[in-house]
């Protein structure tokens, strides 16, 4: 601890030396505080762009063939006369998934609560790079910016899937989405794992380096066990990714064949052989399903955190809950043959995964339990940061539970790819991090900006999704079990369907609704930035380092000395003190036991 110590000391007037321009501060600003608000705001503004894509093939699902104005004025080209062309359909689809498991739920959520509060939470004046964390954010930017310029490419934006898989993704001539746009993709997704490969090392670094005196790995908050266990997960699979899309590039531009073989066009015999798209899959899903908990853990350690402050209660079974993040992080890795169920594979390789995948379910069932533990007979607190943090325990058991159907082999043939694994991973991954994410800026708002968010939008915001996200979502298992397929533009041309057209015009109309009252959110959250009422030092009276540092923002984060640890951060109603939180840097008393966590 003493290393740790002479490193604080030595740093003790880190930032104070030179005076920031609006340049340094705002734009190319080291401080890990500026760069969490940067990459909020921006994966906001890349999220509203996803919304609306979900909401206008929404439509499109629900009024097939229909003429629609808004697809005239926002698709041009791409909708004559109002009607959506089915290539764009697909492209929309793609687009979407890209932003939200990425741009949204990967940077927006982790980029900006790992900056925000890994350094405030162990008791450092910064991460250990402030250089190396703001390059990372302007790669974010760059994969963002360039991302958004697919979508205006003459061809059009790429339309192979999230997934991308070969050989839409890797024939320049097999449709328009294949063209310039694809190329675009996977230029912005190489930067972007660029982005996410230095954050990811600069957030191992810092929590293993630069924690205060006394705060050892087992006083640590659960949500810097969530934030540390995620980088790992992402500096071992995001290479693969990055590797995937090289090949992938390759075989575009080099006339290399690791993902092409036996491939015809309009009768004619191309001259690819040997390669397997099947190897593609396996290289995509072995970053594809442990990003699921990259963009699951960080709002899951928000939610434990969260809990614990507006229950006012130790948060239970904390060994178990760090066990469960690194027995997630561990299986993650090894189950990502159950998205390949029906590629071909051995049936006894699928059982392995099967196996392996119905495993995952106890860590996580232990999380659950333990959040459910957590609140049973607590003082609750149900402000809108603790709405959403229960939300998400409900969605992160209803979406879980299916999982145990897909991650059987046997049961996973009769519905995959259909609506039901739609219905599956948002609920289990998007709508439970979206609500991670929320919950996290309802709650740390006074910290990143001085100011308090509108108490009462926050009720209406969450209500309004929390309704409208089952609505959208519930059915959506449904028409799954009765086989209707995802990624088609238009169910009309198959009369096996007809019955389903109605719920989906109701899943459609709950997504519209849902949407457009995000907007109360956008409201609640830029005009609080400027007029909200201002913060107090510790508006949730929360034990936690973050709380101890002045409302008004200097770089280095605390004035003098930084904090020494003395307990754990879940010291909430414990007996023998006047009040019911202990904050970290308060000193035990003589006959004070720590608890047993």
């Amino acid at each position: 601890m003493s290393a740790h110590a002479d490193i604080h000391a030595h740093d003790d007037d880190h930032g104070h030396h030179h005076k920031e321009t609006f340049v340094t501060k705002y734009i190319f600003s080291q401080d890990h505080k500026m760069i969490a608000k940067q990459y909020l705001i921006t994966g906001t503004i890349m999220g509203v762009i996803g919304i609306l894509m979900s909401m206008m093939f929404r439509m499109q699902i629900a009024w097939p063939e229909e003429p629609n104005v808004l697809f005239e004025a926002l698709l041009g080209k791409w909708a004559p006369e109002g009607v959506m062309d089915a290539d764009i359909y697909l492209a929309l689809v793609t687009i979407h998934g890209t932003i939200m498991v990425f741009f949204v739920l990967t940077a927006g959520l982790s980029g900006t609560f790992s900056n925000l509060l890994i350094p405030l939470q162990i008791g450092a004046r910064d991460m250990a790079s402030g250089f190396l964390n703001m390059v990372s954010y302007w790669l974010f930017f760059l994969s963002s910016v360039i991302m958004v310029l697919s979508l205006f490419v003459e061809a059009g934006p790429a339309a192979a899937g999230w997934t991308i898989y070969p050989p839409l993704s890797a024939l320049p001539m097999a449709q328009g989405g294949s063209g310039a746009g694809m190329t675009l993709w996977l230029v912005s997704m190489a930067i972007f794992i660029a982005s996410s490969l230095l954050g990811s090392l600069n957030y191992i670094v810092t929590v293993l380096n630069l924690r205060t005196k006394g705060m050892s790995m087992t006083r640590l908050p659960l949500t810097i066990w969530a934030f540390f266990i995620t980088a790992i997960i992402g500096v071992i699979s995001f290479p693969v990714l990055l590797s995937a899309a090289l090949l992938l590039i390759m075989d575009r531009s080099f006339g290399t064949s690791f993902f092409l073989s036996d491939i015809f066009i309009q009768g004619e015999v191309l001259h690819y052989q040997g390669g397997s798209p099947v190897l593609f899959e396996h290289l995509f899903w072995f970053l594809g399903h442990p990003e699921v908990y990259i963009v699951l853990l960080p709002a899951l350690g928000i939610t434990s955190e969260i809990i614990a402050t507006n229950s006012r209660k130790p948060i239970f079974g904390y060994r178990a809950m760090v066990a469960s993040i690194l027995a997630i992080a561990f299986l993650s890795t090894i189950v990502w043959g159950h998205h390949m169920f029906i590629s071909g594979m051995n049936p006894f390789l699928g059982s392995v995964f099967t196996f392996t995948t119905l495993l995952i379910a106890i860590p996580s069932a232990v999380k659950a339990f333990n959040y459910i533990t957590t609140l049973w007979k607590g003082n609750l607190q149900m402000n809108p940061a603790m709405l959403f943090s229960i939300g998400l325990v409900s969605t992160f058991i209803t979406g879980g539970l299916t999982g145990i159907i897909l991650g059987d082999s046997a049961l996973d043939i009769n519905v995959h790819d259909t609506y039901f694994v739609v219905a599956h991973f948002h609920l289990v991954m998007g709508i439970s991090a979206l609500y991670g994410m929320f919950a996290g800026i309802y709650h740390w708002f006074p910290k990143m900006f001085g100011r308090m968010l509108n108490k009462r939008l926050g009720y209406i915001h969450f209500w309004t999704t929390a309704v409208c996200a089952y609505g959208v979502f519930f059915p959506m298992h449904f028409i799954g079990m009765a086989g209707l397929p995802r990624r088609y533009y238009t169910n009309s041309a198959f009369p096996l369907f007809d019955d389903l057209a109605d719920v989906n015009v109701i899943i459609t109309v709950f997504a519209l609704v849902g949407g457009v009252f995000q907007l109360v959110f956008l409201y609640n959250f830029f005009s609080s930035i400027f007029f909200g009422k201002k913060a107090e030092k510790n508006p949730w009276k929360s034990n936690t380092l973050e709380w101890t540092t002045p409302v008004e923002h200097i770089h280095g984060n605390w004035p003098g000395e930084i904090p020494h640890v003395h307990r754990w951060a879940y010291d909430y109603s414990k007996p023998g003190h006047d009040e019911d939180f202990v904050p970290q840097n308060v000193p035990m008393k003589d006959d004070e036991e720590e608890l047993q966590h």
